[in-house]
């Protein structure tokens, strides 16, 4: 976790860093070109492309799709690593406010696995590599512990240790991952409205957090949730205000669920009738998701260039970094079980 930081802020050269970062990611026409090679190859051309010593590090032990994806992960965490130490002072602070996200989501992986049964040998080889040794914190959790429980009391002593510990009774696994994601917010929100956070980031994580709502209520339809239930996960700090999240809670079907949510000025509608109709007709929430995504990425890039010395051309390159490598992940993981190419660029998120 990133602590509070003092002291001045580097934002003139971390900014540039960040844009220099950004102009050696994999473009759109080279991401094409990897959706046209096949399995064979496309591991020697991902590594090519920025990740080919993160790839040397797992072949001795893993291959294929196991092995690009456990290096895709490492080299994220060591780009996550990198950025921060470019970072100082107050600046440091803002982007560890985004960058602490991605330990909150390795808390999830952690307590799916523990709740999964997946034994220390599987974790420890496949699901968070030692070969990380930023999973090394995380390991000592999984050898340490028996069940979800320990599991929280093993965190204890980090923010998502103490937002897990108090829970009532014996809470499920999605109670669990309902609380850190409302928590990581919480936390977020609080952060960022001090003196030194900017209405822009501010705007930003509450159009997240209201991404996060929506997609929760379109899967709560799907999961026949009810009513109360649904008014539980919902995340507080988004721009949508209370009256329309609580009526969209009540919604029985996607059409009304968009309908509802319409009611809301700040609700940004464009696109939700294609994502429907597309979700009906392939059974899957992606549309929705990806539409979302598309939005956020947009605003994003707006805000970078809007504030070019700021926060937000080093946070909008980690996003577009995180972003590649979900599309190589899927890229070699549908290639691994022989997806076509059409399926396989209609699902990738340029």
């Amino acid at each position: 976790m990133v602590r509070a930081q003092s002291g001045r802020s580097n934002v003139y050269n971390a900014s540039a860093r960040a844009k220099a970062r950004k102009s050696s990611l994999i473009d759109n026409t080279r991401m094409r070109q990897l959706v046209q090679q096949g399995p064979d190859s496309i591991g020697a051309s991902i590594g090519e492309m920025g990740y080919r010593a993160e790839m040397d590090l797992y072949a001795s032990r893993m291959s294929g799709a196991d092995a690009i994806e456990a290096a895709l992960f490492h080299n994220m965490d060591n780009d996550l690593a990198e950025v921060l130490r470019f970072c100082q002072g107050k600046l440091k602070s803002l982007v560890g406010i985004y960058v602490e996200r991605f330990d909150y989501e390795k808390a999830k992986t952690v307590l799916r696995a523990v709740n999964g049964g997946a034994s220390d040998e599987i974790i420890e080889s496949q699901i968070l590599p030692a070969e990380n040794p930023r999973n090394a914190p995380w390991l000592n959790i999984v050898r340490s512990t028996e069940g979800l429980q320990e599991a929280v009391e093993a965190m204890s002593g980090t923010p998502w240790g103490q937002t897990l510990s108090k829970l009532e009774g014996e809470p499920s696994l999605e109670s669990m991952e309902n609380a850190l994601d409302m928590q990581y917010f919480s936390e977020a929100l609080r952060a960022v409205k001090g003196r030194d956070g900017g209405p822009r980031l501010l705007k930003y994580l509450r159009m997240e957090i209201d991404h996060r709502n929506v997609i929760n209520q379109f899967r709560s339809i799907r999961m026949d949730m009810p009513t109360d239930k649904r008014q539980e996960i919902v995340i507080p700090g988004g721009k949508i205000d209370q009256a329309t999240m609580k009526q969209a809670c009540q919604a029985e079907s996607d059409e009304e669920l968009i309908e509802t949510l319409r009611r809301s000025s700040s609700f940004d509608d464009n696109g939700f009738d294609e994502a429907k109709a597309e979700s009906q007709k392939i059974g899957s929430l992606d549309p929705y998701a990806e539409l979302l995504s598309h939005q956020r990425h947009a605003v994003l890039k707006r805000f970078s260039h809007l504030s070019p010395i700021s926060a937000f051309p080093i946070i909008y390159y980690i996003e577009q970094k995180a972003l590649e490598v979900r599309n190589l992940r899927l890229l070699v993981r549908g290639k691994a079980v022989g997806l076509p190419n059409e399926v396989l660029e209609a699902h990738m998120d340029y």
